[in-house]
């Protein structure tokens, strides 16, 4: 019988230790200049001494101008041959890797979901705006990209890839979920072309299917090439389960090492179990399962499954149902870094956090981001997390923080060409 502490073989040969994975969170937590420094290396020393099999950092943005907030961290090459980034990136890494674990690094441009205050103008497939109802002014129309501007986009993601492997990474992840930009030209909703990028399902999911393809041409064959896709929208009329089954059937042929299912975006947070459909699935932990379960009839690489997981009793079944293979655990990590090592010692360790029950879900479920941050903060400065804090106080704070970063941010990216 497969055990959550059992190691798993990916497909090009990586093993990891384990079955569990630290997934994606967003941080913020960038030095001057958009890089990594002591911050993220305390924060991922504390997940690599946690004992997760698979950590999987929070957004790496491939592009300065494209942030998903003004604290993220960028790769690209005008900065990274400035003196002493790749050394910043190389202590990342090695600081993520020294419990073993297999170290993947998230690339990402968040498209129109780019925060006005921000000054940078969003792009997407098409001209669309986020639309979240009393929050009209946080976001802009986006500009539609060119096909040379979707060619330029493709190969930062490659050139990103490379010099993650560069600095010690052992592989990249794509990410294609939460309404980011490989997301936005996935679903009819926000992809209105009508020339090879967009129309049908082939078309709007050739810029993922390019973006793999171009890293590939870039890294070596023991690099793990990963994605992160939605099961669903979870919106009326967008991408939903038979578009991923269908993505997925295309994936197959590629190298890809894992899919990691996931689900919403800014309008729809179904990561956090709340979507604009009012979908009666996401009701408890591990939101996608159902959904991979479906998915993983088609499914020749391994799948990845994140979303609310708590419980050691939730992970142990996820495992048994035989459709995924690795867990993926992200908010329970900020506030118990040490979870996965509390479970293989038999501690059957579970985690609370203060439910937020707002009625505007935007505001709802940044509260819920800021409150999680709180504790990565915390992590990264050397301090126990902070569990009983409040979560209005927390986005009150991080409002406050993410105002300074942002003008940090806007004179930084003004001396970017």
């Amino acid at each position: 019988m497969t055990d959550l502490f059992s190691p798993f073989t990916l497909p090009n040969g990586a093993i990891l230790p384990n079955r569990i994975a630290k997934a994606a969170m967003e941080e913020n937590l960038a030095d001057r200049g958009q890089v990594p420094g002591d911050k993220l290396v305390r924060l991922y020393k504390a997940w690599a001494d946690g004992g997760a099999g698979l950590i999987i950092t929070g957004n790496v943005m491939v592009a300065p101008n494209a942030l998903t907030g003004p604290g993220a961290v960028v790769l690209q090459a005008s900065t990274f041959e400035t003196a002493g980034v790749q050394q910043r990136f190389e202590t990342w890494a090695k600081a993520a890797k020294s419990g073993g674990g297999h170290l993947v690094m998230q690339l990402s441009h968040p498209g129109r979901q780019v925060f006005a205050g921000q000054g940078q103008r969003p792009v997407s497939a098409s001209a669309t705006k986020v639309n979240l109802p009393g929050l009209e002014k946080m976001f802009d129309t986006a500009h539609a990209l060119t096909n040379d501007e979707v060619k330029d986009i493709i190969t930062r993601f490659a050139a990103s890839a490379k010099r993650a492997e560069a600095c010690g990474f052992d592989g990249v992840q794509i990410h294609g979920a939460h309404g980011y930009l490989v997301s936005q030209f996935l679903s009819p909703l926000t992809n209105l072309r009508d020339d090879g990028w967009g129309g049908s399902l082939k078309n709007r999911a050739r810029f993922l299917l390019e973006i793999v393809r171009a890293i590939r041409a870039q890294v070596s064959p023991k690099f793990s090439v990963m994605v992160k896709l939605n099961s669903a929208d979870f919106q009326k009329g967008g991408f939903g389960l038979d578009d991923a089954k269908q993505v997925i059937k295309w994936l197959n042929v590629e190298e890809i090492d894992m899919v990691e299912l996931s689900g919403g975006s800014y309008e729809s947070p179904a990561m956090q179990g709340a979507t604009q459909d009012n979908s009666s699935t996401l009701v408890r932990e591990m939101y996608f399962i159902e959904f991979a379960k479906d998915i993983a009839k088609v499914a020749k690489m391994p799948l990845m499954v994140t979303g609310g997981v708590t419980k050691l009793a939730t992970a142990n079944m996820a495992i048994a149902t035989g459709s995924v293979d690795v867990v993926g655990i992200a908010r329970a990590l900020a506030y118990a870094p040490n979870l996965p090592r509390q479970w293989q010692d038999k501690h059957n360790s579970y985690i609370l956090w203060p439910a937020v029950k707002w009625k505007n879900k935007m505001f709802a479920a940044l509260a819920v981001m800021a409150h999680a941050k709180t504790q990565l903060h915390r992590l990264a400065a050397g301090k126990a997390p902070k569990a009983n804090a409040s979560p209005a106080v927390s986005l009150i704070k991080d409002r406050i923080r993410l105002s300074g970063l942002t003008k940090r941010y806007k004179k930084w990216v003004a001396t970017q060409t």
